[in-house]
């Protein structure tokens, strides 16, 4: 395996083990940052979570839809500085509508099935996030920038409905 390749199946493996991750909006009233339940795709290039339409992070992304997550491994302890890895994904969000939003909703719950009833609410929003790119960090210092358009897709859809879960 390549570096390259390695780089991405660490990116690969962070987002499908981590549950949760640090999302961050912003507004004229200044940055924001939320723990948000994440499910990303397959192929890396969606990002789901939820929240209420009452919250900060929706008003803040109703306005700019610039959005960014962070997603680590630490474990806080020393051996982090050598071991954790981070990947910061950054694109827009916007909720799904409502017409694709079971097809979502399969995907993040098997994730997050304890969240079956607060994802369902009619309060609640399932917001996408689409991701132009990465920002990875390993072994403290190496910083690699992986862009979407870059990641080869690694199989298709197995329900058939062209959705990359």
């Amino acid at each position: 395996m390549d570096e390259t390749s390695e780089r991405i199946q660490a990116l690969r493996d962070l987002l499908h083990t981590q549950l949760l991750g640090v999302l961050s909006t912003h507004s004229r009233e200044g940055p924001h940052a939320s723990l948000v339940a994440f499910a990303a795709s397959a192929d890396l290039r969606e990002i789901l979570f939820a929240t209420p339409r009452t919250t900060r992070k929706f008003d803040q992304l109703a306005s700019d839809a610039r959005g960014v997550l962070l997603v680590d491994n630490r474990t806080n302890t020393p051996a982090d500085f050598h071991r954790a890895v981070a990947a910061a994904a950054r694109g827009t969000v916007k909720e799904v509508p409502h017409e694709e939003k079971e097809v979502h909703l399969g995907p993040y719950l098997a994730r997050h099935p304890h969240l079956s009833d607060f994802v369902r609410a009619p309060t609640c929003a399932l917001m996408r996030l689409r991701v132009e790119g990465y920002g990875l960090v390993q072994r403290f210092q190496e910083v690699t920038e992986i862009r979407v358009d870059g990641l080869a897709t690694p199989c298709s859809s197995a329900a058939g409905n062209g959705v990359p879960w």
